[in-house]
């Protein structure tokens, strides 16, 4: 008991919370890879490159939450060197699924656009913590622009990542205190350019779309979900490939039932796209049921109510947005993606926070967690009980330091005598 309390300080919940994830990830995450499986000669190979990044991700969390929360400003230097990357990525970035996310240096690979996110959300939390010094017209000019740059380099090849990370940053202009006129304005900006750029989708024909960035798939998903969603009638019902993978996420979830077929004996597994990743909460729900799935999210959303505990006692304003931003980059992500599994929004390939396959993701977001119990340590001053104790010295003995007599000099001599 002692060890687990030298090793892991901080936010006891958020460690109970983030154990739990790992092992429903490390469990289905087995399960969903049979595919993978089957193509590779090593049937334990998925799983073990899983484990992997999971495990570098803990030493992460372990080294990152000694750290005091004051040192993370220094990753701000992430945001113009992932600007640089994210320039390079669509000219010698590696494809994957028709688009280029991927950088590969000296046989590691990695998405510029985690490094991103993490760069964004330290960036937002320090010149929101700075509106006394700097101004608050300065602040949110500053804000916009860095915040603007970064989503529109991500959104040529990840349109799902760019508005996420961009809705993120709002929610943290919001809490933070900017001027609501000043939010209101970019609330509709926001809007009227989701406008424009959905329009401009639908005007312009086939042929000026096609092949340029991605489009052609953000068109063919919005369509797919809001107009030609076909109706569940097993009469009329057609799969095609526009709504397979929509569609065999619904066959996990309606197999799943209320206690589900228990890991490893899913079926649809076998079938759907991206059963590790994308749609991994589907086959939850198939594997664990609805139960299994409402623990998912329970966790989540425990998740999100200690990080408001943990802001609510920082005294300093970096730490308090900072670990309300990081917080918010896990969760948005994980409503997104349980949103997208049970066919309430349209695809966007955002994989489920440290329970779906992933190495990048997996890593950063396992820094997220990092820096989340770091504040919990320095900036609220939770799970430190044990530095906090003193141990009584024996030899300190109270007295009366209104010394009126001879008797009190004489005991106070005594004392210093033994001391000596």
């Amino acid at each position: 008991m002692e060890l687990a309390n030298k090793l892991f300080k901080g936010d006891r919940v958020i460690w109970i919370i983030f154990m739990f994830l790992c092992l429903i990830s490390v469990i289905e995450v087995f399960s969903a890879t049979s595919t993978l499986a089957y193509k590779s000669s090593n049937f334990w190979a998925p799983i073990v490159r899983h484990a992997s990044f999971l495990l570098a991700g803990f030493v992460l969390i372990l080294i990152l939450h000694n750290i005091p929360c004051r040192f993370f400003s220094a990753l701000i230097l992430l945001l113009p060197i992932s600007a640089l990357l994210l320039l390079l990525t669509p000219f010698i970035g590696i494809s994957t699924n028709d688009a280029h996310r991927f950088l590969e240096f000296f046989g590691i690979r990695f998405q510029p656009s985690e490094l991103a996110k993490l760069s964004c959300i330290v960036y937002v939390a320090f010149l929101l913590s700075r509106q006394d010094k700097l101004g608050e017209d300065t602040v949110f000019k500053y804000i916009l622009i860095g915040v603007c740059v970064i989503c529109v380099l991500i959104f040529p090849e990840n349109f799902s990542t760019s508005v996420m990370l961009f809705c993120i940053c709002y929610l943290m202009i919001f809490i933070g205190e900017i001027p609501l006129k000043k939010v209101g304005k970019l609330t509709l900006v926001f809007i009227i350019a989701m406008a424009l750029l959905i329009t401009l989708l639908f005007v312009l024909p086939n042929n000026m779309i096609e092949g340029v960035a991605r489009l052609e798939t953000m068109k063919g998903r919005i369509t797919d979900f809001f107009i030609d969603k076909p109706k569940l009638d097993a009469a009329t019902y057609q799969i095609t490939k526009d709504n397979y993978q929509v569609t065999q996420a619904q066959i996990a979830i309606a197999n799943g039932g209320l206690f589900g077929k228990l890991p490893g004996h899913g079926q649809q597994r076998d079938f759907l796209p991206q059963a590790f990743s994308d749609f991994i909460y589907a086959i939850i729900i198939e594997e664990m049921g609805v139960v299994g799935g409402f623990i998912v999210l329970i966790l989540y959303i425990i998740l999100m109510i200690r990080v408001g505990i943990i802001a609510r006692k920082c005294e300093k304003l970096f730490p308090k947005y900072l670990v309300l931003g990081c917080g918010l980059a896990i969760i948005v992500q994980a409503f997104l993606n349980m949103a997208v599994a049970v066919d309430f929004f349209p695809v966007t390939g955002q994989p489920l926070p440290l329970v779906s396959r992933g190495g990048t993701s997996t890593v950063i977001t396992c820094v997220y967690i990092g820096i989340i119990l770091s504040v919990s340590r320095f900036g609220a001053g939770m799970g430190n009980e044990e530095d906090e104790e003193m141990e009584e010295d024996p030899d300190v003995i109270e007295i009366d330091t209104d010394i009126s007599d001879d008797s009190s000099l004489e005991a106070l001599e005594t004392i210093s005598e033994k001391k000596v």
